[in-house]
């Protein structure tokens, strides 16, 4: 019963990770926060749909079509579409129309859909038509590096890229990690001095808003409406 969930990450430069997934006895789940944007496919009922899902800023309850299967590929910061400005995708989804087994349609181009195995190989093809680009100036600094640009233009090229300030895409990922350390048994007070915040209260605010439990919902997962996919980000803000 709930979301069966399976995840890797990707050694393309271009994709935090790929997850798949099917629902079983479930009508909804919590949508965690996230800060990258994907690309989901999903089947139901023999039909077949695709989205591209923007950057969600807050945890939300969601819809899960029961009995169904379900394909991402999540985007890593700073890679976006050109033709989809990513400001227009925060907290909404985009739709791809036409979809089937066998074709999705993509810039005016169809296209053989992605699946869990071949998922780089079909992000390489979109880098080389220029469906996909990435702003090299969002992973640079996410590696701690200081841009050669002024800290205004930094800002404002950062929420271009990612459509998230660094200050929201950072609070998220700490949301994200103190979720997972709870869910492996750490105490919320060691978690308040591992990752930095002020104290319990402000803990407690964080999970709430960004991955919609308390800690101890956390420690006690409730099947009847399971959180989305759950994983410490490849890379971490800096302080």
């Amino acid at each position: 019963m709930g979301l069966e969930i399976e995840s890797r990450p990707s050694e393309l430069p271009y994709v935090e990770r790929v997850w798949r997934s099917r629902s079983n006895e479930v009508g909804r789940m919590m949508s965690v926060a996230a800060a990258h944007w994907e690309l989901v496919f999903w089947e139901h009922q023999g039909q077949v749909q695709a989205v591209v899902v923007g950057p969600e800023p807050r945890a939300c309850p969601a819809p899960v079509p029961e009995d169904a299967t379900f394909f991402g590929i999540s985007f890593a910061l700073g890679t976006s579409m050109p033709h989809i400005p990513i400001s227009r995708l925060v907290g909404r989804n985009a739709e791809i129309p036409d979809v089937t087994r066998r074709s999705v349609w993509l810039k005016g181009s169809a296209w053989h859909p992605p699946d869990y195995d071949n998922a780089e190989a079909f992000v390489q093809r979109m880098v080389r038509e220029g469906i996909v680009d990435c702003d090299p100036i969002v992973p640079a600094v996410l590696d701690g590096a200081a841009p050669d640009v002024s800290e205004r233009t930094l800002q404002r090229r950062f929420v271009a890229a990612t459509g998230l300030t660094q200050g929201a895409v950072r609070q998220i990922h700490r949301a994200r990690e103190a979720a997972i350390l709870i869910q492996e048994g750490e105490r919320a007070q060691d978690v308040v001095h591992r990752l930095g915040y002020f104290d319990q209260p402000h803990l407690a605010r964080s999970l709430t808003r960004y991955i919609g439990r308390t800690a101890t919902a956390l420690s006690r997962p409730d099947g009847t409406e399971p959180l989305s996919l759950l994983y410490k980000p490849s890379c971490s803000m800096p302080a």
